[in-house]
């Protein structure tokens, strides 16, 4: 497996998958480098993308791989190569979120990540499970 940034011609195959991004902010990830492509062989098989919030902290907005692909360690891989492309900009932390529901939670523990806080939006018309919140230091 390999991770590469996100290019022009990997536009159908995020957008296909990432219901959040218009074609303006895809735009903007390829610009910025801010979004990746998993790669296994010559088959896209999953993606990532962060932003970078208090203008200091890298945030992972979304990891996805393919079910196929699933538990197969690319998830594991395509982590450390964003924590170690933070590391090279000068980051000293990472953070990123899942739901208290999902099985996620249980890998970036694996991988060193922190529990730091959550979040609630009950009763409101982004009602949810709680969004946890883990960080970890690079």
């Amino acid at each position: 497996m390999i991770v590469k940034y996100m290019e022009e011609q990997d536009k159908n195959f995020v957008m296909s998958i990432d219901k959040h991004v218009n074609h303006a902010g895809y735009d903007k990830r390829v610009y910025t480098k801010t979004g990746y492509v998993m790669w296994e062989k010559e088959v896209p098989v999953g993606l990532m993308h962060y932003s970078v919030i208090w203008d200091n902290l890298p945030f992972l907005n979304l990891i996805y791989v393919d079910e196929k692909y699933r538990n197969k360690g690319f998830a594991s891989q395509a982590l450390a190569f964003w924590e170690e492309d933070m590391k090279q900009q000068g980051y000293k932390m990472v953070l990123l979120s899942t739901q208290v529901d999902e099985d996620s939670q249980k890998l970036y523990r694996h991988l060193g990540y922190k529990d730091c806080g959550g979040l609630l939006f009950d009763n409101t018309p982004m009602e949810q499970p709680m969004e946890l919140f883990m960080r970890k230091v690079l």
